[in-house]
């Protein structure tokens, strides 16, 4: 299922209420949080969707913020939403950000980067595990290198699914590859065709 907010809530409780095997509806990473699939209650239970990070809070990280950010008040709200599957993909999207500024500081030799720098900080990002390990992370997320040809790593994902009793998400798969041969050509046409258009040159040779 390709769904947003309030559309994927909505699918799911209309899968269930036609008894429709909920643990064979697919979602994309966008219908993967619990806003998906808590108003749906017992309804949701095996519903499944991809995500791009781990889950819960079973990583070092997350000892950390409790104790450093929740701990001294400094926590966006109660605090309760500390492992979810929307405050995980910010604190992850967060983090990446962070290791693109450091970086574009790294390549360029000081601390107050331009735009420019911050961009070839970004193009020549790479997490690796040993990185995701150090920044107590680990297995978090697939390691992927960033380059000017290549803006979106590996495109692996794995599935997780949902247990409505423990209102919990679990992994189910492994990490599973896109097809980047076949998604890559087309990507790299549709892109040809645009910069044509618009009298734009390549910018990666």
């Amino acid at each position: 299922m390709w769904g947003l907010v309030v559309m994927t809530a909505l699918a799911i409780q209309e899968a269930a209420n036609i008894r429709f095997p909920i643990d064979h509806f697919i979602g994309i990473w966008w219908s993967g949080s619990e806003n998906d699939v808590l108003p749906v209650g017992e309804g949701a239970d095996g519903y499944t969707a991809l995500t791009f990070h781990g889950v819960g809070t079973n990583y070092p990280v997350y000892d950390d913020i409790q104790e450093y950010v929740v701990g001294r008040g400094l926590a966006a709200g109660a605090g309760d939403q500390i492992g979810s599957a929307v405050y995980s993909r910010g604190m992850y999207a967060a983090m990446l950000a962070v290791e693109a500024a450091r970086t574009a500081q790294e390549l360029a030799g000081h601390a107050q980067i331009t735009p420019a720098e911050m961009r070839a900080g970004m193009e020549a990002l790479s997490i690796t595990e040993e990185r995701l390990t150090e920044l107590g992370l680990p297995n978090f997320s697939a390691p992927f290198n960033v380059s000017c040809e290549n803006h979106g790593g590996s495109g692996a994902a794995m599935l997780q699914q949902w247990d409505a009793e423990t209102q919990t998400w679990n992994l189910i798969t492994d990490w599973i590859d896109a097809d980047r041969e076949l998604i890559g050509e087309l990507a790299m046409e549709d892109s040809a065709a645009y910069a044509a258009e618009n009298n734009i040159p390549p910018q990666c040779n």
